[in-house]
C-alpha cells in the first residue's frame, strides 16, 4: 500500500510541475500539495 501511495504522490507532483510549466499556476500548486499530503513521506491522509 505504501508503494502505491508513493507512486500516486510522484505522479501528482509531476503533473503539478507540468501544470505550472503550462502557465496553470494555481492548479499546479494544488496538485503538488495534494501529492505531498498523499505520499508516505508527508502527512498521509490515509494514516490519520
Amino acid at each position: 500500500m505504501a508503494t502505491l501511495l508513493w507512486i500516486l504522490a510522484v505522479i501528482l507532483v509531476i503533473a503539478g510541475v507540468f501544470a505550472i510549466v503550462r502557465k496553470q499556476l494555481l492548479w499546479g500548486i494544488v496538485l503538488i500539495i495534494v501529492g505531498l499530503l498523499v505520499g508516505p513521506g508527508g502527512v498521509s491522509v490515509f494514516n490519520v
